[in-house]
């Protein structure tokens, strides 16, 4: 019985540092826009461990699933303007499309392998999905004083709504967002 035991928490244990040590392990941001409006995006964060991603290993002038794993999740609760873009209130994945001058921010209407609700998450990479696509944004582009290890998606809120920010190695990719 003791022995039973022991293995059952090694298990455990060996699990919980597996799951711990993901390569990118999920990440989440949310805004509160008032009004019980909010946004919410799921995503994986990679690691840059010493590599050139966004323009070297992800090309420029190829889609970028925006993270890492499944592709990345914009979840809104109401009617959204991203950007100068309408958002109807739903579920979208979301894409860019990084230059060395910009990167364009897709939203993207599929989230799923079959369309269903319930259905398998789209991985993302290749992107075969523009027949799908809602919006291309550009966004502000500025570059960051040290390097970021870990890709971040935050909301920072403002006066009018919030700020979709991304940052990774010495990149920062904003767009602002409000309440419709």
């Amino acid at each position: 019985m003791q022995k039973r035991i022991a293995v059952f928490l090694f298990a455990i244990l060996t699990l919980t540092l597996f799951a711990s040590a993901q390569a990118s392990p999920p990440a989440s941001a949310s805004c509160d826009l008032g009004s019980g409006k909010n946004i919410k995006t799921d995503y994986s964060s990679p690691r840059l461990k010493g590599r050139k991603m966004v323009g070297g290993q992800d090309p420029y002038g190829e889609v970028w699933r925006n993270g890492a794993n499944s592709a990345t999740t914009f979840v809104t609760s109401a009617d959204v303007v991203v950007g100068g873009k309408t958002v109807p209130a739903g579920r979208y994945t979301l894409f860019v499309l990084p230059t060395e001058a910009k990167w364009t921010l897709i939203i993207n209407k599929k989230t799923t392998v079959n369309g269903k609700p319930d259905g398998k998450p789209i991985w993302g990479i290749p992107y075969t999905y523009e027949a799908d696509e809602l919006a291309r944004i550009d966004m502000k582009m500025s570059t960051l004083p040290s390097p970021v290890e870990n890709f971040t998606i935050a909301y920072d809120k403002t006066s009018t709504g919030c700020t979709l920010r991304e940052e990774w190695d010495k990149t920062r990719a904003t767009v602002d967002i409000s309440a419709k």
